[in-house]
């Protein structure tokens, strides 16, 4: 590669901490942790807080531009770029802030080289705490870093921002799809809240419309294998169990929740429940599954149909009521199985759900296809980054304007004090 060979510290300016409860009055916008989106790798969050009130790990101050890392679970790779918008504000200490030297290195380019597995790779080697695996500033900072000349990285940029740009087209329109389903809801049935068609309204655990947390006759050997669906593989936004997980009926007959095809698990646990986490149980191995006992279980009758349900527990208003139900102390509270047992639910006629189930599986078909898009872009964008940062993505780039970038180069060698690549000395 002929390209410097540095670190991610060497190419950093110094950044500082400030205590905001010294200033006695005004506040400020705190960037933590949990504000950071993973997929986007951006800041969704910063919550204004008053100085007096400022956590003990609000101290970090970041300027536009600085890239920040979280130094916790480093294998989540939570990291963003700090906006325009967000410049003079806090960030937690949980972060390391890498703020880059303009003389030698681009911050986008500083951003993309941090989302790549090579980085999250030695993060994770470095990580110490079997619970909660976190890494100091200086492993951040001690990362290999591969340097081109700011002209090549900004290249880099150039053809990263567009490969990024067509996943963010793809995350809003997954963002739209996620948002059909109670649209359509709404508009066929109204909110069931309200009812304002005036259907006949039932308890929610009457034997025509749903069976609770049911109990599921198997009779199979130890040995036979089952799906085995944990809490993390059901997706929060569209719904659906994204893992493929496999046991054996003598691991997971005792201490989790059976279901079969067909059956609608929807989470009673906070903050799962809020989140929307549900889903249709559906393709298990021998039409069989078990999963968290943070799980209801609910069996439609003969009145509605699975797609009915689903749709239901999905629903804003159906689950803030179910929030209103909790049990348990904070943090582990849940929805008792009397809530959904007694929640009043409008009945439209069979003819109109089973209109309203066809539409869904369709929206649900697309929404596949969407998803399939969306992992074959971000196979891509983690090809893009293997090949930018080893030098391949802008080879001929390079050929091409040879004499320009060697000034440049030889310019931030001197300035870490590092000697040029032999094929550079060389004029290869």
């Amino acid at each position: 590669m002929r390209w410097l060979q540095t670190t991610m510290g060497e190419v950093c300016l110094p950044t500082v901490q400030i205590d905001p409860t010294r200033k006695g009055t005004g506040s400020f916008r705190y960037i933590d942790i949990a504000g950071i989106d993973r997929e986007q790798k951006t800041i969704f969050r910063a919550d204004p807080i008053p100085c007096e009130s400022a956590p003990s790990r609000a101290r970090k101050l970041v300027q536009a531009g600085d890239v920040l890392v979280s130094t916790v679970r480093p294998n989540l790779n939570a990291v963003a770029l700090v906006p325009e918008e967000l410049d003079g504000e806090i960030a937690s200490t949980g972060f390391s802030v890498l703020r880059a030297n303009p003389k030698l290195v681009n911050p986008h380019y500083l951003f993309y080289r941090v989302q790549h597995q090579e980085f999250v790779a030695c993060l994770v080697a470095n990580a110490t705490g079997a619970s909660y695996p976190a890494v100091t500033d200086g492993v951040v900072r001690r990362v290999f870093l591969p340097l081109p000349s700011l002209k090549e990285q900004a290249r880099i940029v150039e053809i990263l921002d567009e490969a990024d740009r067509l996943r963010r087209l793809r995350r809003e329109a997954d963002a739209k799809a996620a948002r059909i389903l109670p649209a359509l809801f709404l508009k066929m049935f109204g909110d069931p809240a309200t009812n304002p068609r005036g259907f006949p309204v039932k308890p929610l655990g009457h034997k025509d419309i749903c069976e609770i947390n049911p109990r599921t006759r198997i009779n199979i050997p130890d040995e036979e294998i089952v799906s085995f669906v944990p809490m993390v593989d059901v997706d929060e936004k569209l719904g659906r169990i994204i893992g493929k997980k496999i046991q054996t009926y003598g691991e997971t007959k005792k201490g989790f929740t059976p279901f079969k095809d067909g059956d609608v698990l929807f989470a009673k646990i906070t903050p799962c429940m809020q989140n929307g986490k549900a889903a249709i149980a559906c393709g298990l191995v021998g039409g069989i599954g078990f999963g968290s006992t943070e799980f209801h279980v609910l069996r439609a009758g003969p009145a509605v149909t699975r797609e009915f349900l689903f749709a239901v527990v999905r629903l804003p208003s159906f689950r803030n009521q179910a929030m209103g139900a909790f049990t348990g102390s904070a943090g582990q509270q849940r929805v008792p199985t009397e809530f959904i047992k007694q929640y009043h639910l409008p009945i439209p006629p069979k003819s109109e759900i089973l209109k309203f189930s066809q539409l869904l599986r369709r929206i649900t078909a697309i929404q596949i296809d969407l998803e399939a898009a969306a992992y074959k872009l971000n196979l891509q964008f983690d090809l893009l980054l293997q090949r930018a940062f080893s030098g391949q993505l802008t080879a001929k780039w390079h050929e091409a304007h040879n004499k320009e970038l060697l000034a440049e180069m030889e310019q931030q060698a001197r300035l870490l004090n590092l000697p040029l690549p032999k094929e550079l000395e060389l004029g290869l």
